[in-house]
């Protein structure tokens, strides 16, 4: 039987500068992001977009969702595969395109993971761990852009 799980957020646009939107540059794009008993995540709008750079826009927050998704992902199935990783650094990527009309939208994310093993690890049971990993990402599934890997298994 399937279980639904509920998340809830709250983001308060924290950049009302005295005139709120009165003109296009007056106000900041600057928010919280308040989920229960979390600290809060300060973000803004991209630099592009008259946004604070200091901050998470939510394109950093998108992409770091799919890379957050697939490690833990990749280290419960690495556990249980008797895969011991000992460190794990993804420098993920993703790319937007804009349209004239100021939409846009993500064309794919990468996620290029390092991956440090124990020496008693098989190295071919670990990569192949970053396929199922991607099968099972709850984040992943629900994009509807390609979301591919490349991972650097190494031996500590």
């Amino acid at each position: 039987m399937a279980k639904e799980h509920t998340y809830a957020a709250v983001v308060t646009w924290t950049g009302n500068r005295g005139r709120g939107t009165a003109d296009y540059k007056t106000y900041t794009r600057d928010y919280e992001i308040i989920c229960a008993d979390k600290s809060p995540i300060k973000g803004s709008a991209d630099p592009a977009y008259l946004g604070d750079a200091g901050r998470h826009n939510p394109e950093d927050l998108l992409v770091a969702a799919l890379s957050a998704c697939h490690m833990l992902w990749y280290l419960h199935l690495c556990a249980a595969s008797k895969v011991v990783v000992t460190a794990y650094e993804d420098a993920a990527e993703g790319v937007m395109r804009t349209s004239p009309d100021g939409s846009g939208e993500f064309t794919g994310v990468s996620l290029k993971p390092r991956v440090t093993i124990s020496a008693g690890s098989d190295p071919e049971t670990a990569e192949a761990l970053h396929e199922k990993a991607h099968a099972m990402c709850f984040i992943a599934r629900s994009v509807n852009f390609p979301v591919s890997h490349q991972a650097e298994i190494v031996r500590g």
